[in-house]
């Protein structure tokens, strides 16, 4: 039976803060195919996330099919809106959920991963990470250092972990991002500069995957996922709809899983996958090839 090996294989996965993503579904799928997995959790949610995994409450969403409970190899402190240690202004430095978490910069991860594992000690590196300060607002209220502020944190960071990570990784290595729609269509009410964001960063994936392809023989890919109810998308304020609109329209009847998207990131993190790169991936139930809504004889007016 074909199936996805990933035993000896080291994966980080940036942007984990709770069971309740996309980011921890790939972790988890990681690990389901024999994966050791570390994790880069935003400064401000760690406390909150080392409780929950202290106090065993994540233990149901930690269990594999065969009934182990996997663990992270390593938890890191990443704020990757900031690629050095000397980009983190003085006041978030001295902030209290970052003081005494050392340098919290994409550099300073990579830096302590190489020290924690030594060089060459990675095979997959995933990037679920997004922030847009002003996404509530429309393009035409958004503001240049909103606007700049979500290209930043969600496309350019992808760009600084290959940086920094990609000499970190053997031969063959791995590198994936999430994506939406967005940055191709029109979705009213995603804001702030996101859909230009998204966009940029499914650029990035290409130039990326031939830069990164030639360095070191990595190979860079991007997940097009559909709506789904994480925390981080509740702040958009309409997901409730959005996944109501994508069942009711996409090929597939359906609601996405998490586990669906977990499940593709194994597959390209994989050897199966050695011939796949500089790709955007569709995980949507088929969302993203239609034209017009099913129901759009009734949005329409009479002749």
């Amino acid at each position: 039976m074909l199936g996805i090996n990933l035993q000896g294989k080291r994966a980080f996965v940036a942007g984990v803060a709770d069971d309740g993503g996309f980011g921890f579904a790939i972790a988890r799928a990681l690990a389901e195919c024999g994966a050791s997995v570390c994790v880069g959790t935003w400064p401000p949610a760690l406390t909150i996330f080392e409780t929950l995994l202290r106090r065993g409450k994540l233990d149901e969403s930690l269990t594999l099919s065969n009934g182990e409970k996997f663990s992270f190899e390593k938890i890191y402190p990443l704020d990757a809106e900031y690629d050095r240690w000397d980009d983190i202004p003085p006041e978030i430095r001295s902030n209290k959920r970052y003081e005494n978490r050392g340098d919290v910069s994409i550099q300073g991860v990579a830096k302590r991963f190489m020290e924690d594992f030594g060089d060459r000690s990675v095979d997959i590196v995933v990037h679920s990470l997004a922030n847009g300060p002003e996404v509530k607002n429309p393009l035409l209220e958004t503001s240049r250092s909103g606007y700049l502020g979500a290209v930043g944190a969600s496309a350019y960071s992808f760009t600084s972990l290959v940086q920094h990570f990609g000499p970190l990784t053997r031969p063959g290595g791995s590198f994936l991002a999430l994506t939406y729609l967005a940055s191709e269509r029109v979705v009213p009410g995603y804001g702030g500069g996101m859909s230009s964001a998204k966009a940029a960063l499914e650029s990035d994936t290409r130039v990326l995957a031939f830069e990164a392809g030639q360095k070191w023989g990595h190979r860079v890919n991007v997940i097009s996922a559909g709506p789904y109810a994480s925390r981080a998308a509740s702040a958009i304020g309409f997901i409730g709809k959005m996944i109501q609109y994508y069942r009711h329209n996409a090929p597939l009847a359906e609601t996405l899983n998490a586990d669906e998207v977990g499940h593709t990131a194994a597959f390209l993190s994989s050897p199966l996958a050695a011939g796949i790169t500089g790709t955007t991936v569709h995980v949507d139930k088929g969302f993203h090839s239609m034209a017009v809504p099913i129901d759009v004889e009734s949005t329409l007016p009479n002749d």
